[in-house]
């Protein structure tokens, strides 16, 4: 049983959420404690609870300690089963940071899957799904052939957004005889990331997103071109950003942003490619402008640091370097999330991950 305090740095359930991943591929069993101890309301949320669930119809695993307010868990998990889900998170619970636990298991299982998830696609602190879409995908193409669709928007409080991702299996972990066979041959088979520099600005591109009822006021509109003015006066490159709106059952607004560079100027690298994100969530009494501005201005904070790799995309590609042998990436900042999540990693794979503080490079050795 592999022990994992749950209160280490900021002690967020991405810690939960990434031993809930590895343990369901590395087949080894885990417990946490202090599950979010010290917030006002500590311990485990419905849309936590969710990707236990999620993973238990995966793998039929076993868990103690899996329900509402709960600060401890055990999870054991079983023999992944390649399978059809159907998930409902019933609430505006991210569906990235679900897929953040279910993800992962379900790249590697022995046929074609789809994922159907409702829950919210924009939600505050997570990534949305736009970002999870053309920023992170991109990186786990090496891995697996993944194709996700927005089906509706799932905005706060009442969520029901749906998302559909399907999996096409590249590598099938249940080939092998243990995951120890499986993680050796992945680290001679699947090639490393080397994203350390940014290379050559190509172009910008973003959704502008928003419920039906603000279309008469121009919200998406607003957000988009209170975004492009400000990255237009930074940028001499193409910028792209799209509107829209769509029948939700909660009001809301957001806008995702992301650069997309380049070593060759004429061509787009798929192998390491270069993307960096940002977004921003409009609220009641924030003004469209501010909410494009908010975007625009964290994206070229993220460009100007010259890191190839934003804050936010360090803490999910982890995981899936951790897989790999001989990758680096030089990210914009190394946040407790993150260390966090090396954290959590390490107590399954061991060693696999270092940090050079100093230049900011996370390596898989």
């Amino acid at each position: 049983m592999i022990m994992i305090n749950g209160a280490y740095l900021e002690g967020g359930v991405q810690i939960v959420r990434t031993a809930l991943a590895l343990s369901t591929i590395t087949q080894e069993s885990f417990e946490v404690h202090d599950i979010r101890k010290g917030r006002k309301d500590s311990g485990l949320k419905n849309q936590h609870l969710y990707c236990v669930k999620s993973l238990q119809e995966l793998c039929n695993a076993d868990s103690e300690g899996a329900e509402l307010g709960s600060t401890g868990l055990r999870y054991y998990p079983k023999k992944i089963i390649a399978k059809n889900l159907d998930i409902d998170i019933g609430t505006a619970g991210s569906i990235t940071l679900l897929l953040q636990a279910l993800l992962l298991p379900a790249m590697f299982v022995s046929k074609p899957i789809t994922l159907a998830i409702t829950g919210g696609t924009d939600a505050k602190w997570s990534m949305p799904f736009d970002y999870f879409n053309n920023v992170l995908l991109p990186q786990l193409q090496r891995f697996v052939r993944i194709e996700a669709k927005l089906l509706k928007r799932g905005y706060y409080p009442k969520g029901s957004g749906k998302v559909e991702i399907k999996i096409n299996p590249k590598f099938k972990l249940n080939d092998f005889s243990d995951f120890n066979e499986f993680h050796d041959f992945l680290k001679q088979n699947i090639q490393p990331y080397d994203i350390t520099e940014q290379h050559h600005l190509i172009q910008v591109k973003g959704v502008s997103h928003a419920s039906r009822e603000l279309e008469k006021a121009r919200v998406s509109e607003r957000q988009a071109h209170a975004a492009q003015g400000i990255l237009g006066r930074n940028f001499n490159v193409p910028i792209k950003i799209s509107s829209e709106y769509q029948d939700t059952f909660s009001t809301g607004s957001g806008i995702t942003l992301w650069a997309i560079f380049s070593k060759d100027k004429n061509d787009i690298d798929e192998n390491n490619p270069v993307r960096i994100g940002a977004d921003a969530l409009g609220e009641q009494g924030k003004k469209a402008e501010i909410v494009g501005q908010e975007a625009a201005q964290n994206l070229i904070k993220e460009i100007e640091s010259k890191a190839p790799v934003d804050s936010h995309l360090a803490d999910q590609i982890l995981p899936f370097m951790a897989l790999t042998r001989n990758s680096k990436i030089k990210v914009s900042e190394i946040t407790n999330h993150c260390r966090a999540n090396i954290y959590t990693i390490q107590k399954f794979l061991g060693d696999v991950l270092t940090i050079n503080e100093e230049e900011g490079i996370i390596s898989a050795l």
